[in-house]
C-alpha cells in the first residue's frame, strides 16, 4: 500500500505517514467491507482517498500549467535505463494536477467521470489533465533519450 501512496505523494515520508492512516481508517471502517469485491480493491480505495486528502490539505493540487514551469527547474535522473524509480521520478516531476489525473487514469484504471467526482472538477478537466500531463512526459522521455544517445 505504501507504493499507491508513493504514486501521488512524493515524499517517502509523508506518503508513509499517509498509508499509516489509511491503515487506520481500514481498521476502524472494517466492519463496512461487505465481501463483494476484493478486500485489496477496497483497501487501495481507501488509500487512493487518503492519498487525494492529504495533498487537498496541504494544498497541493494545483490545476494550472504555471505549476509546470516551477518543476521543470527541478533535476531528473538523468538515466536513459527505464526502471521503475526512474518513471516515478518522471510522474513526481508533474505538476500534482496533472500527477494525480495520470496515476488514477493510467495505473488506477478510473474513468474521467470517477476521476472527476474524487477530485471535484470537471469531466473535461480530468481528460485535459491527462492529455498535458502525457504530452509532459512524452517530452521529457525524447528529452532524455536524446541526451542520452548524444542526439541534440
Amino acid at each position: 500500500m505504501l507504493s499507491v501512496c508513493r504514486q501521488y505523494i512524493k515524499d517517502i515520508h509523508f506518503a508513509e505517514d499517509v498509508m499509516v492512516q489509511g491503515f487506520l481508517k481500514m481498521f476502524n471502517k472494517l466492519d463496512t467491507f461487505k465481501f463483494e469485491g476484493s478486500f485489496e480493491g477496497w483497501l487501495r480505495r481507501i488509500m487512493i482517498r487518503e492519498s487525494i486528502s492529504y495533498l487537498r490539505k496541504q494544498q497541493f493540487v494545483v490545476y494550472d500549467d504555471e505549476v509546470y514551469e516551477k518543476n521543470q527547474s527541478e533535476e531528473i535522473s538523468q538515466s536513459t535505463d527505464l526502471d521503475t524509480e526512474h518513471i516515478q521520478q518522471l510522474i513526481d516531476a508533474l505538476p500534482q494536477g496533472y500527477k494525480m489525473v495520470f496515476v488514477l487514469y493510467t495505473v488506477e484504471g478510473y474513468k474521467h467521470k470517477e476521476i472527476a467526482e474524487m477530485l471535484s472538477i470537471t469531466e473535461s478537466t480530468s481528460k485535459t489533465q491527462l492529455l498535458k500531463a502525457r504530452k509532459l512526459l512524452q517530452g521529457q522521455l525524447r528529452k532524455q533519450n536524446s541526451i542520452g544517445y548524444g542526439n541534440r
